[in-house]
Formats: C-alpha cells, sequence, structure tokens
C-alpha cells in the first residue's frame, strides 16, 4: 500500500491511497460539500494522470469525503466570476473531464451523496458508478443562467437517451439514487452502509482481470458510441491483435486448460 503522505506534499484538496491495484482518489472539501474550484479540478486532472502511470494501479476510484455530497456542484462563486474566455483559460474543466473519460485504467464513482452540476458530469466521466440510496444527482445549471458544459449535454444522452437527457437538462430536476438507476444513469445502488466495500468489491474483480486486456476493452467500448459499426470493427480486429500478442493471454488460456485461477502481470 502507497501511504497517503507520499502524494500529500502535491495535493490539498484530495487524498490518494492505493492498495491492492486499486487508487482512491477522495475530494477533500467537506465544508463546502466538496465543491469544486479551479485548484480542486486542476488538482484532480493531475492526480488522473498520475495515477494512470503508475504500473501497480489497474483501477482508479474517485469519491467525496464525508456523507452528505460526491461533489455538489463547481464552486458557485467562481461561476459568478467568471468571464467568457476564461473557460478556455489554464484550468478548462471540459478537459480535464475528457482525459478522465479517456483514463487507460478504468475508473469508478463511488457516488456518496449529492452529484450536482460539476459532480455530475465527474460522475458521467466515469466508466461505471456506483451509488448510496441516499443520493442525488442532477444538472441544475439552468437555474445559474448557464448550461452543463463540462461534458454533461454530450455525455448524459449516451447513458439515459436523448429524451431523458433534455427533460434533466432542460428542468434542473434533482433526481434520486433509484431513478437514477432505472434510467441508467448508475450502474447499482446500494445501501449507504456499504457503499465503500461493494465498490471495493467491484474494483477487486476489474482489477484481477488483465490490465491490457481492460485496457483495450475500455478503448473499443468508448469508440463505439462515436464511430460507425463496420469503423468499430475494425477498430476491435486491430486491438484482439494486440492481445493475441501478450504474455496475459498465454496466460489466460493456459490457466484454463490447467483448471486453475490465472495470474496476470499486464504484459
Amino acid at each position: 500500500m502507497m501511504a497517503k503522505g507520499e502524494y500529500q506534499k502535491d495535493f490539498t484538496h484530495l487524498f490518494i491511497e492505493i492498495e491492492q491495484h486499486i487508487a482512491l482518489i477522495t475530494i477533500n472539501r467537506p465544508e463546502v460539500r466538496n465543491a469544486m474550484n479551479p485548484e480542486s479540478w486542476a488538482e484532480l486532472g493531475a492526480a488522473v494522470k498520475r495515477l494512470n502511470q503508475l504500473p501497480e494501479v489497474r483501477v482508479i476510484m474517485i469519491t467525496g469525503a464525508g456523507d452528505e455530497a460526491f461533489v455538489a456542484g463547481a464552486d458557485i462563486a467562481w461561476i459568478r466570476d467568471r468571464k467568457p474566455l476564461d473557460i478556455y483559460g489554464d484550468v478548462a474543466v471540459q478537459d480535464v473531464l475528457l482525459d478522465l473519460y479517456r483514463s487507460s485504467k478504468p475508473v469508478i464513482a463511488i457516488v456518496n451523496g449529492f452529484a450536482l452540476g460539476g459532480g455530475c458530469e465527474l460522475m458521467l466521466a466515469c466508466d461505471l458508478r456506483i451509488a448510496s440510496d441516499r443520493a442525488k444527482m442532477g444538472q441544475p445549471e439552468v437555474n445559474l443562467g448557464i448550461l452543463p458544459a463540462g461534458g454533461g449535454t454530450q455525455q448524459l444522452p449516451k447513458l439515459v437517451g436523448l429524451p431523458k437527457a433534455k427533460e434533466l437538462i432542460l428542468t434542473g430536476e434533482i433526481i434520486h439514487a433509484q431513478e437514477a438507476h432505472r434510467i441508467g444513469l448508475v450502474n447499482h445502488v446500494v445501501p449507504h452502509e456499504e457503499l465503500k466495500e461493494r465498490a471495493y468489491e467491484l474494483a477487486r474483480k476489474i482489477a484481477s482481470k488483465p490490465p491490457i486486456t481492460i485496457q483495450m476493452a475500455k478503448i473499443a467500448l468508448n469508440e463505439s458510441v462515436t464511430t460507425d459499426l463496420p469503423a468499430g470493427l475494425a477498430l476491435e480486429k486491430s486491438l484482439q491483435a494486440i492481445l493475441f500478442g501478450t504474455k496475459d493471454k498465454q496466460e489466460g488460456t493456459r490457466a484454463f486448460f490447467e483448471k486453475r485461477k490465472p495470474g496476470f502481470i499486464g504484459e
């Protein structure tokens, strides 16, 4: 396990813990329901990039400190003071979340409370979402005279369909976790007290698989929603060709015939 202190000299708004191939990022601004400001967005982007460079990390999880909020949105004072061209400045939320979406390691959102605005978009950029039965989520930006510009207008329709995405964004409605699960916005809803352990169970299951295979599968799946079928199939075939040359493919097939659990090494 990597001690918290090893990275804490670089981060003031989040904690990182690594254990058994799983990295947990905890956004730590509970005094403002973990609302994100420029510094915390920049730190999150830097943390994800760093964790993607560590071979011992196979899965990344993100949650919020405390029991009240995952991320309750962006800092409203920051939004109030932003000028038109600021969105193209040094900290572009859209860029941070696009990097997260493209992370070579799978990312799981542990939604322990409110996931609103930018918090909902952070959740959308993750590969899987597991939510507390107390969680609430939505894109209420319209109430501030803005739209979800961290990818919300693009990612939400892909998960819940265009009509439902329009309803959520145009009304600013906040929904409970159970409704989010019903419409496909989250993968699982679990009792609040079991949330972290259930998330770790899911992460451990993914971390036990061959890392390169997981990476290639994620690339193919991400591209499946933006490309046509022939191009997607060509990509799938080329990624499979890469996997045919890996040691983990040899280990997986050998373990199958030897009726034992495989030991994948990420090569």
